[in-house]
């Protein structure tokens, strides 16, 4: 995301008075953080000759307009797999246990790169990196309607994670510029955010709609709607930066991609047993990996992630959060729909409408938990949110054996509210685990490490499901790992808080 502790400078005269003399605060989805620093008290004589500041500069209603749509297209493109990956594995000869490649390169790409894109647009231009990254994505997505392949599909899919990360890291900034006032940033950024949950939402439905016909349309059809916006956000969208200094850490990104690679082969070949030799080297080059991405941010001047920020109780909150968000929540519902397909018969559709009993419950409470602020404090917030999801999904248990998908729905409607508080809190609660001028690598890296948590999540999922006694006794294994995860997760943000 973009960086808080530098100046904004625009190369539009009709910005500069809102954005150029004040340090620029990125808001989080949820429509958190910090105004910009008022500038000094008018002069009677001149009061009345200054004229206010403007609540939104001339193009902000294009700028929302055009951030939203990509934004949306991007999460589309992440969660159309779900429901399209039987079709998907069948054309591309899919081995079950590589099906978690499928699912993963996207999440791939946005751990690696997302807090690199947003340093890259702030300091070579929002505008230019969110043009870019919504070029990329319309291409590799269309690219990914013409693989033949799983390797060549999985590389589409990572590089789409990477064209998404750039437009999600330049969207806010675009935003912010666009909107200079408190109460103008808190609309923009409220609709957007309701645009991140109607992607994930609408995306299954999209293409399940489409995979009746033909799975592929899916992915030309994202691609093209990436282009449109694109196109026509190099008439609308202004230019507006905020240069730092020093050079993106690609270094740190290329270790903690090729770590996130490495963890995410392992899981998948855990299946075939965990104590092969393949396991074994993959996790130990995971753990080689991680050294020396340590080492890479301990000495560079301008680091993906500041490791001292690892010392505060609230910012490992935090990020155990995002993890544990990934690994118990995501990794289970991103894996289940394929699973029910095949296992009850359900097409691309059915699984899409149900699911969306999920994501529609999520998108609704975590609308709603703003009520909870001053009631619930957002780590008891996250804390129920993850003892909600245990106690949903252990309620599914048996449904698949029993080939019954009305057992899930009592599941669905509790997890879909535990992972809505969910949402709502962990971002909030990012932005507040570090200091007012590092609220977005806060917010960034809690999302890094939620997209971390996700890649391996659902490799775990997809090893535990296919890898002994049957599909129903697999999904019955997984289901109580999802539920044991989130019951650590309720217990460790619980023991993190800030000491007295």
């Amino acid at each position: 995301m973009t960086r808080l502790d530098r100046t904004d400078t625009s190369t539009q005269p009709d910005h500069a008075t809102a954005s150029s003399r004040g340090a620029v605060t990125a808001t989080p989805p949820t429509g958190s953080g910090s105004a910009p620093s008022p500038a000094a008290p008018a002069s009677p004589a001149s009061a009345s000759s200054v004229a206010a500041p403007a609540e939104r500069s001339p193009r902000a209603t294009p700028t929302l307009a055009l951030t939203s749509a990509a934004t949306a297209v991007a999460l589309m493109t992440y969660t159309a797999p779900m429901v399209t990956l039987p079709d998907t594995a069948a054309a591309l000869h899919t081995s079950v246990s590589a099906q978690a490649w499928l699912l993963n390169g996207t999440p791939l790409g946005l751990a690696a790169l997302l807090l690199v894109a947003g340093s890259l647009a702030d300091d070579y231009g929002r505008r230019r990196i969110f043009l870019a990254g919504t070029v990329a994505l319309g291409v590799t997505t269309a690219l990914g309607a013409l693989a033949d392949s799983t390797w060549l599909f999985t590389l589409t899919r990572i590089a789409q994670g990477a064209a998404s990360a750039a437009i999600l890291a330049s969207s806010l900034g675009l935003i912010v510029h666009a909107f200079p006032t408190p109460r103008g940033r808190l609309h923009a950024t409220g609709v957007w955010g309701a645009f991140v949950s109607g992607g994930i939402a609408v995306g299954p439905l999209l293409a399940g709609a489409i995979a009746g016909w033909n799975w592929r349309m899916a992915y030309a059809v994202l691609g093209a709607a990436a282009l449109v916006v694109a196109l026509l956000g190099t008439r609308a969208l202004t230019e507006s930066r905020a240069p730092r200094g020093g050079r993106p850490d690609l270094a740190g990104a290329l270790t903690f991609g090729l770590a996130l690679v490495s963890l995410v082969a392992a899981l998948t070949l855990g299946r075939d047993g965990w104590l092969r030799a393949p396991v074994g080297l993959l996790l130990a080059a995971f753990l080689v990996l991680m050294a020396v991405f340590v080492a890479v941010e301990r000495r560079t001047g301008t680091p993906m992630i500041d490791l001292g920020l690892l010392r505060h109780r609230r910012f490992l909150a935090s990020s155990a959060g995002g993890l544990f968000m990934g690994l118990a929540v995501i990794g289970l519902f991103s894996f289940l729909p394929a699973l029910l397909q095949r296992t009850l018969g359900l097409s691309a559709m059915d699984t899409a409408w149900l699911f969306l009993l999920w994501s529609g419950l999520s998108f609704t409470v975590a609308l709603q938990a703003r009520r909870l602020a001053g009631r619930v404090s957002h780590r008891h917030q996250l804390a129920l949110g993850f003892a909600l999801h245990a106690a949903g999904v252990l309620t599914m248990l048996g449904a698949v054996g029993a080939g019954s998908w009305a057992r899930l729905l009592p599941g669905f409607v509790i997890s879909g509210v535990g992972s809505g508080l969910l949402n709502a809190a962990l971002p909030l609660l990012a932005v507040e685990s570090v200091p007012a001028t590092r609220a977005a690598m806060g917010s960034g890296a809690q999302q890094t490490f939620r997209y971390i948590g996700s890649c391996a999540g659902v490799a775990l999922t997809i090893a535990l499901v296919t890898s002994t006694g049957g599909p129903a006794h697999g999904a019955d294994i997984a289901i109580a790992v999802s539920a044991g995860l989130a019951a650590l997760a309720a217990a460790s943000v619980l023991v993190l808080r800030d000491r007295t």
